[in-house]
């Protein structure tokens, strides 16, 4: 009975930091590259500000497995999530004008605390993943997931909306530093209570180690898994495009709030139009996979991607572009959908998804870094580059050079990589309502981002093997 009691009081803590965890996701995710505008950071730094901490990231995915062998699961995970409160903080400080006379600079001093809350998320996840995954019920995870995505979901809209909304009242009274600072002081809280609600809950497994895998391990489990070449070229795949989506990436924010003025409201509903397309239609595709193939969804999908970028320069009107958003939202679901089904497809029979997973995602990272510095670069000298090349063609923004350059990547990656993805032979999957999606993140890179559970009514020898 006191067992589970304990159960019943994690699960509620653990749906209630969800909302907590997503008031910081909400914010540091989404508001990040609109902050450093009102900094005034230049192109160059915007792409820094995408590319080192995604670098960071992908290091410390490895790192924390390594981190599990030394220190028990529970405290790593709540003295991170109470550090990434403080680096949190430490950016509705930089909002402050007295931050403007420190030596390193507001947009350097906000570069290094991004690095730092994308150390604390990749040190968190992976250890929270297995946490959660001990605790709760095989048959609850349906109900319990799909409850906490929605959670995460619907909070996360909210601050969008709100946000937008404070910072349009604060802008108006010539204080936008005011919404930054309150904002990012409300997220640093989210993550603070988050923190606490971790601490709260229980942890079966208290023990360092308990299930980590060594360093040295994890190095050889990538080199061995990257030798399969179904896997290798479809890391290769995912981690180019995301890399090619991430040159123009930071650039959209810059595109609307500074070229077409918008107001941080228009801002964040243009956000909004494709995270929440995204939510919605992720079930339409996964029935549509189920009908026809995840093949077919990826080609679709990765084909349209490529077109994104030109629709944004074919007109400025705020409600076409939230079109546009709405249009993106629809093939960036079914493309995180498809891939994340594909490569569960394709890894051999009886290994680790989690782990395919980590590395695929690993090598994103580190594609996202490389495709940041290159947009960093190519925005700085987007002027002297249509100087040289369009003399006299009068651009409505010099931006156009990076979302041609996306475009053509883009378009480059699909063409070469998508022959050689073939539907893999088709193992026993859970089919779609035996799928629980949880929403981990949202962001400008990649959209919505995906962790996913499967769920049998009944445990099996099988099942528990596959997961």
């Amino acid at each position: 009975m006191q067992t589970r009691s304990r159960l019943r009081n994690t699960l509620r803590y653990s749906q209630q930091e969800a909302v907590a965890s997503a008031t910081m996701t909400g914010t540091s995710d989404n508001f990040l590259n609109a902050f450093a505008i009102s900094l005034q950071a230049s192109a160059l730094q915007l792409g820094w500000l995408t590319a080192l901490p995604q670098l960071a990231g992908a290091i410390m995915q490895i790192v924390s497995v390594w981190l599990g062998n030394h220190v028990p699961r529970k405290p790593l995970v709540v003295l991170t999530a109470l550090s990434q409160s403080f680096v949190v903080a430490g950016m509705a400080f930089v909002a402050l004008p007295v931050a403007e006379i420190l030596p390193a600079g507001p947009v350097q001093l906000l570069i290094a605390l991004a690095v730092g809350y994308y150390i604390c998320i990749n040190v968190v996840q992976p250890h929270w993943r297995a946490w959660m995954g001990g605790i709760v019920p095989r048959q609850r995870r349906g109900v319990f997931f799909a409850a906490r995505s929605r959670l995460t979901m619907l909070t996360t809209l909210i601050i969008f909306v709100a946000g937008g909304l404070l910072l349009n009242a604060s802008a108006e009274i010539g204080n936008a530093w005011l919404g930054f600072a309150v904002l990012f002081g409300c997220a640093a809280l989210g993550r603070f209570i988050s923190a606490l609600l971790l601490w709260r809950m229980h942890d079966p497994e208290p023990d360092a180690g308990a299930n980590a895998m060594r360093l040295r391990d994890s190095w050889l489990h990538i080199k061995e898994s990257l030798r399969d070449p179904a896997f290798r070229r479809y890391s290769l795949f995912v981690a180019s495009l995301q890399g090619a989506v991430a040159v123009s990436a930071p650039f959209f924010a810059v595109y609307m709030l500074r070229d077409l003025q918008f107001t941080y409201l228009q801002f964040s509903i243009n956000s909004v139009a494709s995270i929440a397309t995204q939510f919605l239609l992720l079930r339409f595709w996964g029935r549509f996979s189920d009908r026809f193939g995840n093949h077919l969804v990826m080609v679709i999908c990765a084909a349209s991607i490529p077109l994104i970028p030109i629709l944004w320069m074919l007109s400025e009107h705020p409600y076409y572009l939230i079109v546009v958003q709405i249009i993106s939202g629809v093939f960036w679901s079914g493309f995180t959908l498809s891939t994340a089904n594909y490569l569960y497809d394709i890894r051999p029979h009886q290994t680790n998804f989690a782990l395919y997973a980590a590395i695929q995602s690993g090598t994103s990272a580190l594609a996202v870094c490389t495709g940041g510095i290159l947009g960093g670069l190519l925005a700085s000298r987007s002027s002297a580059l249509v100087q040289w090349l369009l003399p006299d063609f009068d651009l409505p923004s010099e931006l156009f050079v990076v979302f041609v350059a996306t475009t053509l990547l883009r378009l480059a990656i699909v063409a070469y990589f998508l022959p050689k993805l073939e539907e893999p032979t088709l193992r026993k999957r859970p089919k779609l309502l035996q799928i629980i999606f949880r929403i981990s993140r949202v962001n400008a890179v990649s959209g919505v981002s995906l962790d996913w559970t499967s769920v049998d009514k009944k445990p099996t020898r099988r099942a528990e093997d596959d997961e």
